[in-house]
């Protein structure tokens, strides 16, 4: 496990309190499991990027246990076979942090930084966290494209930019113009339910990144 992170200077701090209930959560999962990460879980990947990915949180055994996006469990395997797939691994992915992997041209967030209960933050956390998903994605100098993995980060995503809902709503392969010329793209998170569901196959999860690569 590691707290290294390219926008180190953007993020929540490992002791964040502002989520009670994510607070509470973390305290009682270090009594069970003290040597997972149980903390707020940084960005993953190249400063440089023009891909920005977006998900929603840490999951149990996921991110809060290793303390890498999208490491540690089911959904990753998808996420990084296909960032692989589209020349943005460097590395082979074994998902674990200490398999020494790297991304070029894309980076790696989450809508919220703490694991929420039954995967479900609340609206206040949601918005407690928006400001460590604004900074450091506006500081990102060539971003173009941000991919955003199921609803809850696109509308995070929107209200971050001061846009309607009502006029941006969350549909799979959708694209939403955003300020500085950058573009958000839609897709329905890489989950193993939404993946065993075909709700989400390789095949559509693929096609989104072909759209990113357009602009």
């Amino acid at each position: 496990m590691s707290d290294h992170s390219p926008l180190s200077f953007a993020e929540a701090p490992l002791g964040c309190r502002q989520c009670p209930r994510l607070v509470e959560l973390r305290r009682s999962l270090k009594k069970s499991h003290p040597n997972w990460w149980n903390a707020p879980v940084p960005a993953f990947g190249d400063p440089d990027a023009w891909l920005a990915i977006v998900g929603l949180a840490p999951g149990k055994e996921g991110a809060n246990r290793t303390g890498r996006p999208f490491t540690g469990d089911a959904s990753g395997q998808t996420l990084f076979a296909t960032l692989s797939k589209f020349g943005f691994l460097k590395g082979e992915f074994q998902n674990h942090p200490g398999d020494g992997v790297t991304l070029e041209g894309a980076i790696i967030l989450n809508a919220v930084k703490c694991l929420p209960p039954e995967n479900k933050p609340n609206g206040s956390e949601i918005t407690n966290c928006r400001k460590y998903l604004k900074k450091p994605l506006h500081s990102l100098p060539n971003l173009r494209v941000v991919l955003a993995l199921g609803k809850i980060a696109h509308d995070s995503l929107i209200r971050m930019e001061d846009l309607r809902l009502a006029d941006n709503q969350f549909a799979h392969g959708a694209a939403h113009p955003l300020s500085g010329d950058r573009v958000l793209i839609d897709s329905y998170h890489c989950s193993r339910y939404n993946m065993n569901t075909k709700r989400l196959t390789v095949e559509m999860f693929e096609e989104v990144f072909r759209a990113a690569s357009k602009y």
